[in-house]
């Protein structure tokens, strides 16, 4: 399948770590990429490089305001709606303000997309989605019931996006992302996800907990994979492959304890004395999914997805970016 090229793309949530990581590739494509973000999570640094290229350009606002997602929208061929506030945590602790962002604002962006007619809306969906749930592997027709505010709104918004193409023809996918990781993921504050947060722990010699007792299992998705995904999802020129949603992992699970483990394995390559770190254990967190696993084969067969990256080898140069970070910050 021809990459998609020469098109001009909205990246909502551009400033993010996974907007910033498909803004960067779309423009080595020869895209014109325009990022909209409120910068609430997001941060410049993420895009330093890329305002730097002619192709790109930034519109600092928020979703929740329906004139700026028509301003942002002008012209515009496709959407990669990335905005969103994650956190299943933060759903509990502020279920409104959530919900005003990843339901309202995503209204207000469907609404935008119609009205401007753009060709296609690709939208960031969860596998928080699946719930209750238990049968393994996660088969995207087969869902359970919400766990969390968070798991409610990212339902929605397949719902809104199902409605939207059979009302006014718009076109969507949505691609359920499975505990993605990697390059410029943030570390810190108290809705950190996992991965980054565990690196940092471990460089500065503090004991990572884990909540619980480390037998919950995630199907980790390296940030890589992610972006072939979207690239597929904007590219492909199946009418079957539309206006669906697909699950977005590599089809593997590994638990909390394999990930310690291997993450202290590959950080002690620089630092011996990772290694002797004793991992700490906290009580299990509200509104968690126990186990996590993608069934892959809907995007392997609709849109040609190959992941390239494992979790161990996605693993590997997330490591090494942050220590190169770490490193370069000191």
């Amino acid at each position: 399948m021809e990459l998609v090229s020469g098109k001009k793309i909205l990246v909502t949530g551009g400033a993010g770590f996974i907007g910033s990581n498909l803004c960067e590739k779309l423009l080595t494509l020869d895209n014109t990429v325009v990022c909209l973000d409120n910068f609430s999570t997001g941060k410049r640094e993420n895009i330093e490089h890329s305002l730097k290229d002619p192709g790109f350009s930034l519109i600092e606002g928020d979703i929740r305001d329906i004139a700026v997602c028509h301003a942002a929208v002008m012209d515009v061929d496709f959407i990669l709606h990335q905005a969103a506030l994650g956190s299943v945590p933060r759903s509990i602790n502020d279920p409104i303000t959530t919900n005003e962002v990843n339901v309202s604002g995503f209204l207000n962006m469907l609404v935008a997309a119609k009205d401007a007619k753009v060709d296609r809306f690709i939208y960031a969906a969860s596998s928080s989605t699946y719930g209750d749930s238990e049968a393994l592997p996660k088969i995207e027709e087969r869902i359970g019931r919400p766990l969390s505010p968070y798991a409610i709104t990212k339902y929605v918004n397949e719902l809104y996006a199902d409605i939207f193409n059979k009302t006014y023809g718009l076109n969507t996918i949505g691609l359920r992302y499975f505990n993605v990781f990697g390059r410029r993921q943030d570390p810190d504050g108290g809705y950190a996800a996992v991965i980054p947060r565990f690196i940092k722990s471990l460089i500065n010699h503090e004991p990572p907990v884990i909540n619980g007792d480390g037998s919950y299992s995630r199907d980790f998705t390296y940030i890589d994979n992610v972006i072939q995904l979207n690239l597929l999802a904007l590219s492909t020129t199946k009418e079957t492959a539309l206006n669906e949603v697909y699950n977005t992992a590599h089809g593997e699970r590994n638990t909390l304890n394999d990930l310690t483990h291997w993450l202290q394995k590959y950080l002690s390559e620089f630092d011996p004395e990772i290694n002797n770190i004793e991992i700490a254990y906290g009580p299990e967190r509200q509104g968690d999914i126990p186990h996590s696993l993608a069934s892959i084969e809907k995007a392997k067969r609709l849109l040609g997805y190959d992941p390239k990256f494992n979790f161990q080898n996605g693993l590997k140069e997330t490591v090494k970016w942050f220590w190169d970070t770490h490193q370069s910050n000191k």
